[in-house]
């Protein structure tokens, strides 16, 4: 688990204000969930036989002995929630969430125990239509971000019906080279065996190359879907290539998955996926419900987003107020308030502590801001205020304080309050 310092948390800021403003622009509302589920939620949606299930969840006993785990993934929640609070029956939901998820995982860069994602799901839509508008908007995103290294992968998990001839099947071949698996493929062999398809073994890629393809095995509607979801992605101007082998890594999808990959990032590759996880909301105790959605890892995304050379807008100060003599931090604040109160959205940084002129010129400097304003006894006796530009050639000015907030307000291309 790891802290996000000042110095890079006004990139995350910047990223999930405009992965917000895009989701909320497809009319997706704000949904905010407890960190804490009771274990048999994530048992009964993820699946018993997964790693995040088997090896990775923070699960513990509260005080009345009941079994509770922080959250590894979101939409397991957001399914319990719309349940509980009778968001689902004869309704339709598209809905976003942010915030912390844990898995005990092995420690590697670009993977914490505590990690954050952005999770948007839409509940009650059953045609391809939504699947195709989750990845186009994914694709916006990436638009608005400037981000271009990113490749889309799709495939079809069928019906349970479907998938369950092509288990079959699965089965078949993998035993007939049962010697040749590792033994988490062998565990995995009778208990689900579309897990061995995510192997990470190296010596189990041939044998996985190998294996017969769902695709092969879809069943008429489903393959439907899937035609209907890249027509309309062809339509969008959305690029993607069909991976058979994604399967991803929960028990609860059906039909569309999908992923969005990257080669900037080394092993690192997905940062965002999702799929239709259909019988999910009935799995859990509601009525049945079609409903498909995607997360993404905000570190990944951060990562990402650096390596394509993206920088977030400064969140430095506006102007930095200079207040020399025993009078001048009254004013100084009285001036910094006032101009909070008339220019929208500027920043105001006062300087604390006292010092030297000289020495408070230095800190406001060093602050990055714009400008400095200097208050001296003689400015205050004058009702002035000095204007000094930090970042450019421009002669230092002094400004009457009944106009400051228009002078300020024109030179950083802001409005002022009515």
């Amino acid at each position: 688990m790891n802290d996000i310092l000042p110095d890079v948390s006004g990139t995350w800021r910047y990223l999930e204000s405009v992965v917000r403003d895009v989701v909320q622009s497809y009319g997706y509302a704000e949904i905010r969930l407890p960190l804490l589920e009771q274990t048999e939620l994530f048992r009964r949606s993820i699946g018993e036989v997964t790693d995040i299930v088997e090896k990775e969840m923070y699960t513990f006993l509260d005080r009345n002995g009941e079994s509770l785990t922080l959250r590894p993934e979101a939409t397991a929640s957001v399914v319990r929630a719309g349940i509980t609070n009778g968001l689902l029956h004869n309704q339709r939901q598209k809905l976003w969430t942010m915030g912390p998820m844990f898995r005990y995982e092995k420690p590697q860069q670009g993977r914490y125990r505590q990690f954050y994602q952005f999770d948007v799901e839409a509940l009650g839509f059953e045609g391809p239509d939504v699947d195709a508008e989750l990845i186009i908007l994914c694709a916006r995103m990436w638009r608005v971000l400037g981000i271009s290294r990113l490749t889309l992968e799709i495939n079809s998990l069928g019906t349970p019906e479907s998938r369950s001839r092509y288990r079959q099947n699965l089965v078949e071949y993998f035993c007939s080279v049962k010697s040749e698996l590792d033994d988490d493929s062998i565990r995995r062999l009778e208990q689900n065996p579309l897990r061995i398809l995510d192997s990470k073994n190296p010596e189990m890629q041939a044998i996985v190359a190998a294996a017969p393809v769902m695709l092969d095995f879809l069943d008429e509607e489903s393959s439907e879907h899937f035609q209907s979801l890249k027509g309309l992605l062809d339509a969008a101007g959305v690029s993607y290539t069909v991976n058979p082998r994604l399967v991803r890594g929960l028990d609860y999808y059906s039909r569309t998955v999908f992923e969005w990959v990257t080669d900037a990032l080394g092993s690192q590759g997905a940062v965002c996926s999702g799929g239709r996880y259909d019988g999910l909301v009935e799995k859990l105790g509601g009525r049945s419900t079609p409903a498909v959605g995607w997360a993404m890892g905000i570190e990944r995304l951060v990562a990402l987003f650096e390596a394509c050379g993206g920088e977030a807008p400064a969140t430095s100060a506006d102007v930095y107020v200079v207040a020399v003599g025993d009078n001048a931090l009254e004013y100084a604040f009285a001036t910094a308030e006032g101009l909070r109160d008339k220019i929208a959205g500027i920043k105001v940084e006062l300087n604390f502590g006292g010092g030297s002129f000289k020495s408070q010129l230095k800190r406001a400097d060093k602050s990055n801001a714009e400008y400095a304003l200097i208050l001296g006894e003689q400015e205050i006796a004058e009702k002035r205020v000095g204007l000094k530009p930090l970042r450019s050639t421009e002669d230092q000015s002094s400004i009457a304080i009944d106009v400051l907030a228009e002078t300020l307000a024109a030179r950083l291309g802001k409005s002022v309050a009515g």
